[in-house]
């Protein structure tokens, strides 16, 4: 009988286990964030080589945009991030000289 008691004091006593309480999403931890900053500086690079054959009025300033943001979020591909801000700056570039070239707005082959 004791042995009883004794049990039912020790589980009456224990501390309820506490419930997990419903949380909003976790906000993006440092791993997400520079998997994005990497992205980012990819998407730059992409962008700016494309921007030098089509586009490049949209895609120079996207590219150097991208690049920016990249590199002020500590990318670990900090090489490719300045390639696509050096593309994004020569799309402008290419896009000023046809321009000068063609004495028009945009430029075509």
């Amino acid at each position: 009988m004791e042995l009883t008691e004794r049990t039912h004091l020790t589980t009456a006593t224990k501390p309820a286990a506490a419930k997990p309480a419903a949380t909003a999403p976790d906000a993006p931890t440092r791993a997400t964030g520079a998997k994005d900053a990497d992205g980012m500086a990819v998407a730059s690079f992409i962008l700016g080589l494309l921007g030098l054959l089509v586009l490049n009025v949209f895609l120079g300033p996207i590219a150097i945009a991208l690049a920016s943001v990249a590199l002020w979020r500590g990318t670990a591909r900090r090489g490719r991030a300045f390639l696509g801000l050096g593309l994004g700056i020569a799309d402008l570039l290419v896009l000023v000289a046809f321009m000068q070239f063609d004495s028009t707005v945009s430029w075509n082959f």
